[in-house]
């Protein structure tokens, strides 16, 4: 299915992970120009990306940016048991191969590619980092589950015991390794979350390798910035995350155009 309204098209198809399931896929593309960068997004707990992210996502490819997202193994209009995850190694690497083929696509292998991610799609995002660590240009955190908070419930829909332990384990995982993350990225909070912890997101500033990090707090906000939260604050942390891809696309070009111009010995 795919249709253009105004500036912005949208398409969607089911990929086929490697145990025969369908997980919906979608992409949101300026229709006019061609995509400034790429941004892929990993979708939190109990939630989906195609309609949760839609209006976000547009106004993304109003920017001049394509994203592109999929629904986990029982999430959305994906197949799976409704929100349980069995085994969080097989929805990253379900993730990673879809992301990954798209990146590597044409002309999206001249292009920047950025991983966003809300809540547990904060911890897909640093996994994927881990699984390619010199693949992804940039990660933006939004809210990530770096650790999981002391109220077990603290997930809308109280997840399955199963699915819990593997929320819990990839949480502690992600925090015992947080020195490993080499790229840049920049990482935003509210300061008032309930779900996810603000200093484990200070934590991941602080310690890791990279050498380009960026932490945003934001008083009297909640969990969701780009969805939960009052229009006017929304478009704080749009605008934030929208400056932050600009400056890093800059200076990759740079950086891209020294390389080709230095002399060949």
């Amino acid at each position: 299915m795919a249709h253009v309204d105004g500036q912005v098209g949208y398409s969607e198809e089911f990929f086929v992970n490697s145990r025969g399931m369908q997980l919906l896929t979608c992409k949101w593309f300026p229709v006019n120009q061609e995509p400034r960068a790429l941004i892929f997004f990993c979708h939190g707990y109990a939630i989906d990306c195609s309609t949760t992210f839609k209006d976000i996502a547009t106004k993304f490819a109003k920017e001049g940016f394509s994203v592109y997202g999929i629904e986990y193994e029982g999430h959305g209009r994906s197949e799976g048991l409704s929100v349980y995850i069995d085994n969080f190694d097989l929805l990253i690497d379900d993730v990673s191969s879809h992301f990954s083929n798209i990146a590597e696509m044409g002309a999206n292998t001249k292009r920047k590619k950025f991983l966003m991610g809300e809540s547990m799609g904060g911890a897909v995002v640093l996994l994927l980092h881990r699984k390619k660590p010199e693949f992804w240009d940039g990660g933006i955190l939004i809210a990530p589950m770096c650790k999981i908070r002391d109220n077990p419930n603290c997930y809308d829909g109280r997840p399955r015991i199963k699915t819990m332990s593997e929320l819990y384990r990839v949480s502690i995982d992600l925090e015992n390794r947080l020195h490993e993350v080499t790229m840049p990225f920049i990482v935003l909070h509210g300061e008032d979350d309930k779900v996810t912890d603000k200093e484990a997101s200070k934590l991941l500033y602080e310690v890791t390798s990279s050498n380009d990090k960026t932490l945003k707090l934001y008083p009297e906000m909640w969990h969701s910035l780009l969805f939960g939260e009052p229009l006017e604050n929304s478009e704080i942390v749009f605008n934030d995350i929208v400056q932050w891809m600009e400056t890093r696309i800059t200076t990759l070009q740079v950086k891209a155009h020294n390389n080709e111009a230095k002399p060949q010995i």
